[in-house]
C-alpha cells in the first residue's frame, strides 16, 4: 500500500486504540485514525487492526501506513500577519480574535492557514493534510501566540514537545466574579457534551468517554465583580480553559457558550488571550519564550475596571 510508514509504541493500558493513536501522532485526528483502521492501514503487534474501540494492554508496537499528502486547493490570502518570531523552521504569529486557524466547513478563506501560505508557500503539504504546518490550535475568538512549522522535521520536533507536555503556555482570562481560591490546579476530565455535540464539558461519570485535563490558574488582579487570572494548561483539550473555569463557577467574560448569554460588559469576543509561549527551537533545541501583550479591545476593558485587589506580573516558567 502506497504511503509513508510510521512505527509507534503505545504505552496506554486500557485506552482505546484510536484515542491512543491520536495522542501518539496528533498530526492526525482521531477521525482520521478511525478511517485508517477501516482502510486496513494499521498493524498492532504484527496483526491487522481494524477496530477503533480495541482496548490496549500497554507496550503495543504499531506500524501504520499513512496516505501520501493530497494536493489541496488552499488559496493563499494576503492578510497581514503580526509575526513575533521567524526562522527557517518556524513562524510564530500573534493571532487576532475572529480569525479561524485552519480550513473547515464554512471557512475556506481568511483563515490563518490561508494567510500563512501567502507569507511562506513552502508550508503547503507540511503534515500531509488541510492544516499545513499547524502544530496546535486556538479557538476563533481567542487571540494570541501560535506556532507554525515550515517543514515536516520542524513539525515533528514541536509535536514531540507538545506530546511530552514540555511546551509552556500562559493565557490571560477575565472571569466573572472574584475567583476562589485565588490559585489552584483544576484536574477534571473533559469530554463531549452529550446534549450539545459542539460543546465540551467536565465529565464526572467514569462510564462516559473523556480525556484527562489539568489547568493551573493564578489570580493576577481582583476587581469588584471580575478577576484577571493567568492560566497554564498542562494538557491541550478542546476549549479546556473555558470549560474548566466555567466548571468552577467563574466563566470567562464574553464566553456566550460556557458563560453568560447576556454579558454585563460590552465585549464582542471572549476575554481569553494566549499571552506567552515557550518551547525549544527546532533550529538548535534552545529554549525560546515569546510574549504577546493584550490586544487593545481587551486592555480597554481592564482600564475601565477599578482594581480592588493585588496585581501580579506575568511570570516566566
Amino acid at each position: 500500500m502506497n504511503g509513508q510508514q510510521v512505527h509507534l509504541t503505545l504505552d496506554a493500558p486500557g485506552e482505546r486504540l484510536d484515542k491512543a493513536l491520536g495522542d501518539a501522532l496528533p498530526q492526525l485526528s482521531r477521525v482520521q485514525w478511525q478511517r485508517l483502521l477501516k482502510e486496513e492501514r494499521v498493524w498492532v503487534n504484527g496483526r491487522l487492526a481494524t477496530k477503533p474501540s480495541q482496548r490496549l494492554i500497554g507496550g503495543e508496537q504499531v506500524v501504520a501506513t499513512l496516505p501520501e499528502p493530497v494536493e489541496t486547493d488552499i488559496i493563499p490570502d494576503d492578510i497581514p500577519l503580526d509575526i513575533r518570531y521567524e526562522d527557517d523552521d518556524i513562524l510564530v504569529v500573534n493571532k487576532p480574535a475572529g480569525m479561524v486557524v485552519h480550513l473547515g466547513t464554512g471557512h475556506l478563506r481568511g483563515t490563518l492557514v490561508n494567510a500563512v501560505l501567502a507569507h511562506c508557500p513552502e508550508v503547503l503539504g507540511v503534515g500531509g493534510e488541510v492544516r499545513p504546518g499547524i502544530v496546535h490550535r486556538l479557538d476563533k475568538e481567542t487571540s494570541g501566540l501560535i506556532v507554525v512549522a515550515k517543514h515536516d522535521a520542524a513539525l515533528r520536533h514541536l509535536q514531540d514537545q507538545f506530546k511530552a507536555r514540555e511546551v509552556k503556555k500562559v493565557y490571560l482570562a477575565l472571569v466573572e466574579g472574584q475567583i476562589r481560591p485565588p490559585q489552584a490546579l483544576i484536574d477534571a476530565p473533559i469530554g463531549r457534551d452529550v446534549g450539545h455535540r459542539k460543546r465540551m464539558q467536565v465529565v464526572t461519570d467514569p462510564s462516559r468517554e473523556s480525556r484527562s485535563a489539568q489547568t493551573e490558574y493564578y489570580t493576577r488582579t481582583v476587581y469588584d465583580q471580575y478577576t484577571l487570572v493567568e492560566c497554564r494548561p498542562l494538557t491541550g483539550r478542546t476549549h479546556q480553559i473555558r470549560v474548566h473555569l466555567a466548571y468552577l463557577g467563574f466563566p470567562i467574560v464574553g464566553d456566550r457558550i460556557y458563560g453568560r448569554r447576556k454579558q454585563r460588559l460590552a465585549i464582542k469576543r471572549h476575554f481569553l488571550h494566549a499571552a506567552q509561549l515557550g518551547f525549544k527551537r527546532p533550529l538548535d533545541n534552545q529554549p525560546l519564550t515569546l510574549t504577546a501583550e493584550l490586544p487593545p479591545e481587551l486592555q480597554t476593558i481592564l482600564n475601565q475596571l477599578p482594581a480592588v485587589g493585588y496585581a501580579a506580573e506575568l511570570t516566566d516558567y
